[in-house]
Formats: structure tokens, sequence, C-alpha cells
């Protein structure tokens, strides 16, 4: 049994863990698996790290300081999820299949990111620190490429749909109550609790309803 080497290759769009929260009372961020809503989809994509990572390397336990390799390959330039951020999603669906005990183990990372407009996937390796170590260099390019710019995010306002115009002319009716946005119902604010930043309102039994 090799327990200081592991590689995982998850096929699909890698996805960020931020924009699929709902928060409890408490406040404790939670994510609902069986809404039937487009918040369950992190729940499923964690699901599914934990079962490929267990099923390519059965038997395999890292219980050490671990250094990891990630190579993500989005499906467009233009569009994904910040990279910093995959890394939470991904290390969670990890720690999810038993492969490591805590992705507090990682201690090294290096990250790289890539496009495969046919292939989306990202690549993880592991490697333990006990019979592997890091090492790197960067070098001067002998020949200059064209830089990739990045631009600030627009401060515009974007448009409101007829959706939201009619929601919104609903809630100012009635400022003690609010629409339930997965009913669709009108219940009293009382009675709603605030998801994905304060964008979306759901009534607590709907709430009950998601797990």
């Amino acid at each position: 049994m090799n327990n200081k080497y592991a590689k995982i290759i998850v096929d699909g769009s890698p996805i960020s863990k931020s924009n699929f929260k709902l928060f409890n009372v408490n406040g404790r961020a939670i994510l609902p698996y069986n809404s039937g809503k487009y918040h369950d989809r992190y729940a499923l994509y964690e699901e599914k790290i934990a079962y490929e990572t267990r099923v390519q390397n059965p038997a395999i336990v890292i219980d050490e300081a671990v250094i990891a390799v990630l190579k993500v390959f989005y499906k467009s330039k233009k569009r994904h999820p910040d990279t910093n951020n995959i890394t939470k999603s991904i290390f969670d669906g990890v720690e999810k299949s038993g492969i490591i005990i805590n992705d507090a183990q990682i201690r090294r990372i290096i990250i790289e990111e890539f496009y495969d407009g046919k292939n989306p996937r990202f690549e993880l390796e592991l490697f333990a620190e006990s019979k592997f170590k890091m090492q790197y260099s960067i070098l001067e390019k002998e020949k200059e490429d064209v830089p990739i710019v990045y631009e600030p995010p627009s401060n515009k306002k974007k448009p409101k749909t007829n959706a939201s115009l009619k929601t919104t002319a609903k809630i100012s009716k009635d400022e003690n109550s609010a629409i339930c946005g997965f009913c669709n119902k009108a219940v009293s604010k009382s009675n709603c609790l605030s998801a994905n930043n304060g964008k979306i309102l759901i009534c607590k039994d709907c709430f009950k309803k998601l797990f």
C-alpha cells in the first residue's frame, strides 16, 4: 500500500463553494443538496470529488503533511471562478473522501490555471512530505509573451429584469412581507432567512425542506 502519493482527476468545470452557501438561523453556512434549486450544485459536486478520489485511490490514506500540485482546466477563458477560491472547494471534497485526515495537512501548494474547452477538469497530486520535497524556480523568458491584462469590475448596475421588477413591486407594497425565493409565496419578513449575501430570501418552511 502506497500512502505517500495520490493523484485525482475530476471531470467537469470546477466551481467555487462561496456561490452556493445558505445560512441557518445561527448564521452558520450550510450547503443544501435536495432543494431542487441551483444551490444544490455544490453539495453534489463535493460528493463527486469525494467519490472519484476514493475510486481512483482505493485504500490510500495520507495522514501526514502534504505537498499539493493542483492544475485547474477551465472551459472558458472569459468566464470562470477565481482560482484562489477553487482550492477550498476541491480540498473539502478530497477530505470528505477520507484520503486525507484534514485539509490543514496541505502545507505547500502549487496552483496552475489552464483552459480546455472540450474537457474541463482538475488534476490534483498529493505528495507526503516525509518522502517528497518541493523545489521550484522562476525564470525570465528570452522573448516576452503578450501579457494577459485584467481590468477592475464595472461599477455599472445590471438592469433589472421583468421578474425582479415584479418581486420588488410585491415587496414594496408591504414593508413587513417578502417573497420566498423558493416557493415564490408572500410571507412575513420575520418568517424569512437571508441567503446568498442577502440576494435571496427563503421562508422557514422551505428552509426546513432543504435537508
